[in-house]
């Protein structure tokens, strides 16, 4: 019985020291947290800690998310993710603009402007005679029959006259410009040759704009290459102290309606002064300066711009900036008809000049200078 009650003693120590230590052990790990956290803690919380004699220290086990995953609680849940995914969609769309943008681009500097195409000779090997032959058979020979016409000095559409006139302007229906709508009417000559050509687009009701570098009395009072304040009224001609240019300028500056730098000019910089992008009439006696002018309007595209055409081409000499061989001369010459004819314009009259040399060679049943009306027939 003794025994008993010694291990029963015994077994009531060890008892009483477990609860004594599950008492004990809290106490000393909240003083242990307190020691160790309570100094990182900020100040206000350590303050209510020290007044309090608790802290609690709030450890996440969560596993980390990216920004596109976690949501804020004051939000509707899943709108964070509506939002960022039209931000990502519109970002896309941006991105494949760009993409796009870029790609043109690129293609335009790789395709360049559009190159004259020289044509094969005539025969088998260079011939004067041949090269001569085809281009003199080309600006002969009318490719559009007009059943109505617009005469030298005449605003009213008439049959075509039994005579052969300087030049003619197609007058069918599809090609003159609506009677309610806008017509633009340039002319470039220095010899006065143009005259019956300004009545007639005069009578139409057109803006007409006249192009001299030798014209001292350009309208408005403005000299020199200001295109401002001229631009056509009724009945009246906008004089401008201006001519065609075939070269690019070495500077180009950015051009604004009605300023220009350079007496000479592309046509395409002329129409965008003058705010046009449609020349419904245009004539042209450019003394020899024509075929690099018509090379740069078919080059540049503002060719097709152009619906009624009459100019002048001249045979006597190659023509500024124009060299090679006869052969090679007549060949060009014929190159640049055909880009008139890919553009979209079709002869409609043809009118022979004085003279009977070619290339300073006289030449029977040839004439040294030829006036062509061309009207366009894919504007």
């Amino acid at each position: 019985m003794r025994a008993c009650a010694l291990r029963w003693g015994r077994g009531g120590l060890s008892l009483r020291s477990g609860v004594l230590l599950l008492i004990l052990i809290p106490p000393v790990l909240l003083a242990l947290q307190l020691l160790v956290v309570g100094p990182r803690l900020p100040r206000g919380a350590r303050a209510g800690a020290e007044e309090q004699g608790i802290a609690f220290s709030v450890i996440s086990i969560e596993p980390e998310r990216n920004s596109r995953q976690q949501e804020s609680p004051s939000r509707r849940p899943g709108l964070k993710e509506e939002e960022e995914e039209v931000e990502v969609e519109d970002a896309e769309r941006r991105e494949e603009a760009r993409a796009y943008e870029d790609e043109n681009e690129m293609h335009s500097r790789q395709m360049g402007p559009t190159t004259l195409e020289v044509q094969p000779w005539a025969t088998d090997k260079p011939s004067f005679a041949a090269e001569l032959k085809r281009i003199i058979t080309y600006i002969t020979r009318p490719q559009l029959n007009c059943s109505r016409v617009l005469s030298p000095g005449q605003a009213q559409a008439s049959q075509p006259p039994a005579d052969s006139p300087h030049w003619l302007l197609c007058a069918e229906d599809w090609l003159l410009p609506a009677a309610d709508g806008l017509c633009v009417a340039y002319s470039f000559s220095m010899d006065g040759g143009d005259a019956d050509f300004l009545k007639t687009v005069l009578g139409l009701g057109c803006e007409v704009h006249s192009f001299d570098p030798s014209n001292s009395n350009a309208s408005g009072g403005h000299l020199g290459n200001s295109l401002a304040n001229n631009h056509g009224n009724g009945g009246v001609v906008s004089q401008h102290k201006m001519w065609l240019e075939w070269r690019a300028p070495r500077k180009r500056k950015q051009k604004t309606r009605g300023n220009l730098g350079s007496v000479s000019q592309t046509l395409a910089d002329i129409m965008a002064a003058l705010g046009h992008h449609t020349v419904h009439f245009l004539y042209a006696d450019l003394l020899s300066a024509e075929w690099r002018v018509f090379q740069n309007l078919i080059e540049l595209g503002t060719l097709q711009s152009v619906h009624h055409l009459v100019a002048t081409v001249h045979l006597q000499w190659a023509g500024f900036e124009v060299g090679g061989t006869n052969e090679e001369v007549l060949r060009y010459w014929f190159s640049v008809l055909l880009g008139f004819q890919a553009s979209g314009l079709k002869l409609v009259h043809s009118f022979a000049g004085e003279g009977h040399s070619v290339l300073k060679q006289t030449v029977a049943n040839v004439h040294s200078s030829y006036t062509l009306s061309w009207a366009n027939t894919r504007r």
